[in-house]
């Protein structure tokens, strides 16, 4: 019997997990830019999408959402969903990702 629809693990999730592992916590932007220095063939949509995605299955949490005001190409403000790691998250540790996270808090 074949099971229809998306498989339960991804690997989008499973490397958005390793990126918060090393974070704490981001905003789906700064873990686009970062997923993307790291895996490039993505799309922006697939990453929030499994973001919303891993909220559902409990691989991560929604720590807070902030409203940003500023000048913006898309008009006078922003929201930043802050993600964490949630109980469901199994990160593995991986090098590759550590050296560019090591990077980035420079």
């Amino acid at each position: 019997m074949t099971l229809k629809g998306r498989p339960p693990r991804s690997d989008i999730r499973t490397n958005l997990i390793e990126i918060l592992y090393y974070l704490g916590k981001s905003y789906g932007y700064q873990l686009c830019k970062i997923y993307f220095e790291i895996f490039p063939k993505v799309t922006p949509r697939s990453i929030y999408y499994h973001l919303k995605k891993g909220v559902l299955t409990q691989e991560f949490e929604v720590e807070e959402v902030k409203t940003e005001r500023g000048e913006f190409s898309w008009g006078s403000s922003v929201e930043k969903i802050i993600y964490r790691l949630g109980p469901k998250a199994l990160p593995k540790g991986s090098n590759r990702v550590k050296e560019v996270i090591e990077r980035w808090k420079k």
